[in-house]
């Protein structure tokens, strides 16, 4: 049903008078019971107004602004179809109050003007076969009619058609092309399958769309191309299974998107680009692998959230055990979260600070085992809480950033533990609102089934108590270990609540649960391989609601190259007479936990030994080789010769330089060889 206005803004009733003029002009009157003074912008002249819906506009000629006055109609209000609308004017003087035989007089020679209008013939309103049309209020009603298809003929004029429940399968191109005033488009409750892209072409001017409760898997691309004014989407109780990147991207105007209830596993990264006015999405009921946090951060105008009763499959963490803080951290202008029903253990500290702006945070059911303190630090603006139906035995006041601005706080369905950490809420008892459902403690046994509202103020005192955390066994721990072993130190602490115990590390830093050295869940320090660098002053810290207390213990790791001669190899744990220790009951981590470089592994004697070892390997290797050659070489027999030498003189060169001397040439020896 499209908006009008059914009373008079100044505090009377409108009563309405429809005239027709041949189908051509009809004038819609509601006047009004009180008479008020005139205000800028407002009807003028006792309350009167005429709201006119000219089909078409220029059917009527001669009618003009400028020629109301003129026909005697004082204070008249004109709205034409083209949808433009404007207020005649009238000066507020003594005289602007009429007497009714002059508005009588007025309206007779308006209608005596239309009735004699040039051009008047008559034109019906075309409506579609088995539908249901409201020509005054220009709505086509074709709901519940099992239709099996869109009707082709509508009046061009319409600003509502309801098509839902029916049996329309598919949408093709340019479905309602003729429909260029349409404002609201329902098929809600059908059996679409399938929408081809430009189906919804040419609706320039449509604000809602409803697909509610359709067999739609896909939404391809282009479905929703031509919707430039579109301010509502409904794609919910359909059979989505992905939304592609860029579905919704020519939908700069949309400010709501319904696309809960689907088989929804997978949102592309860039699925929500170019939704750059969404206010308000719903994803709930989902099956979801991961939190889309890549395609949320296109949306940087939200300002409600409902993530609810997500089916997720893989998260970070591995599992949905904390809030998706990376998918929500960017959305500045978020007011309202709803992430219930939703496997959420635990909210952490200080990672909620971005959200500035968030008034409303629900979650209920999530299983919610602890809030800790400082979870909503920052959010300088909650006024609604909502985790009711959780596991929390408490909600101390540290969580806040600050209780003066809470009104509504849901507790109801925990297991609470009334003690010291919920006696802010109980003194605010009168002022929270409990939404009508108090919460109720489960323990001590003297407030048991007791709500908030039924304690007095001189109960508070010996009933909301907390006593301080305290260390067990104080016993002074100075252990000596050799490189290598695993060690043990027990803390054990008592208190109400039971206190929380932590562990730091000589530099002050806190100990993590996994590691090479790490706080086990009973409060044990575990150092698995310890290394001289390890070596320090170890804190216990014991505390709860009520205080806090610390215990210290000393470890010294002795390296290598101080150890004793003994075999190293046969070596066992370290075993301290207090009983503190044990020998390591699972196999060494190798993990980040230690840091900086060791002393070096190997001392002078093991060097020795390795050293000599390789040089007599070395020596070994050449002496087998030269055994091997000389027998091999023996195995060969003699050696045949391949060649002969043969003697040959020659004569002297000084017997050549006295050749005169006795006649005789004597030739110095030559040798020749030969080859074979």
């Amino acid at each position: 049903m499209l908006y009008q206005p059914d009373r008079d803004p100044y505090g009377g009733n409108w009563v309405p008078a429809t005239v027709q003029s041949a189908g051509i002009l009809r004038l819609t009157i509601k006047v009004s019971t009180r008479n008020s003074r005139a205000k800028p912008g407002r009807n003028i002249g006792g309350g009167q107004e005429v709201r006119s819906l000219v089909t078409p506009a220029s059917a009527v000629t001669g009618v003009k602004a400028q020629n109301w006055n003129s026909l005697g109609c004082v204070g008249l209000s004109v709205a034409c179809a083209g949808g433009e609308a404007g207020f005649l004017p009238r000066r507020a003087g003594p005289k602007m109050f009429v007497a009714p035989v002059v508005r009588w007089g007025a309206w007779s020679a308006l209608l005596l003007w239309l009735g004699v209008a040039p051009g008047a013939s008559s034109s019906p309103w075309p409506c579609p076969q088995r539908c249901e049309c409201h020509q005054e209020r220009l709505e086509v009603n074709c709901s519940s009619r099992h239709l099996p298809s869109v009707p082709e003929t509508f009046p061009p004029d319409a600003l509502l058609l309801d098509l839902s429940r029916n049996r329309l399968r598919a949408l093709g191109r340019r479905q309602f092309a003729g429909l260029a005033q349409l404002r609201e488009l329902d098929l809600s409750d059908n059996v679409l399958s399938a929408v081809e892209a430009e189906a919804f072409q040419g609706l320039h001017a449509l604000l809602a769309l409803r697909l509610r409760g359709n067999r739609l898997k896909m939404v391809p691309p282009g479905a929703f191309a031509g919707l430039p004014s579109l301010r509502l989407l409904d794609v919910a109780h359909n059979e989505i299974l992905l939304f592609l990147d860029r579905t919704f991207c020519e939908l700069g105007a949309l400010q709501r998107l319904e696309a809960g209830d689907n088989h929804l596993v997978f949102v592309s990264p860039r699925a929500f680009a170019g939704l750059l006015a969404l206010r308000e999405l719903s994803l709930e009921r989902c099956n979801l692998t991961s939190v889309p946090t890549e395609a949320l951060s296109h949306l940087q105008a939200l300002t409600r959230l409902r993530f609810r009763r997500l089916r997720l499959g893989a998260l970070p963490d591995d599992s949905l055990s904390a809030v998706p803080y990376a998918a929500v951290r960017h959305l500045v202008y978020l007011r309202y979260l709803d992430l219930s029903h939703n496997p959420i253990c635990a909210v952490r500290a200080h990672l909620l600070a971005d959200l500035l702006r968030l008034q409303e945070l629900h979650l209920v059911g999530a299983g919610l085992l602890r809030i800790e303190p400082g979870a909503f630090r920052g959010l300088a603006r909650l006024r609604l809480l909502n985790v009711s139906s959780n596991r929390l035995a408490t909600l101390e006041e540290a969580v806040f950033h600050s209780v003066g601005t809470l009104e509504t706080l849901r507790l109801d369905g925990n297991p609470l533990a009334c003690d010291c950490r919920l006696l802010w809420a109980v003194r605010r008892r009168l002022r929270l609102d409990f939404d009508g459902r108090p919460p109720v403690c489960s323990a001590p046994a003297g407030a048991r089934g007791r709500g908030f509202r039924g304690f007095s103020e001189a109960e508070l005192p010996g009933l909301f108590t907390c006593r301080p955390a305290r260390v067990l066994n104080r016993k002074p721990q100075e252990v000596r270990v050799d490189e290598g072993h695993t060690v043990l130190f027990s803390c054990r602490a008592d208190g109400d609540p039971a206190p929380a115990i932590s562990w730091l590390t000589p530099r002050l830093d806190p100990v993590s649960p996994a590691g090479r050295i790490r706080a086990l869940p009973n409060g044990t320090l575990e150092v698995r391989y310890a290394q001289a660098r390890d070596s320090g002053t170890y804190l216990c810290v014991a505390s709860n609601a009520a205080g806090n207390e610390s215990f210290s213990v000393g470890l010294h790791v002795r390296g290598f190259s101080s150890a004793s001669g003994r075999d190293r190899s046969s070596s066992g744990p370290f075993f301290p007479p207090s009983g503190d220790w044990a020998p390591p009951s699972d196999p060494p981590a190798t993990n980040g936990s230690a840091h900086g470089r060791g002393p070096f592994p190997f001392d002078a004697k093991t060097l020795v030994i390795a050293v000599t070892m390789g040089f007599v390997s070395f020596l070994s290797s050449v002496v087998v080789c030269f055994v091997f050659m000389f027998f091999w070489s023996r195995g060969k027999g003699h050696i045949k010769h391949t060649a002969t030498i043969d003697f040959v003189p020659r004569p002297s060169a000084s017997a050549g330089r006295h050749g005169g001397q006795g006649g005789a040439r004597v030739e110095t020896p030559r040798f020749t060889m030969k080859l074979i």
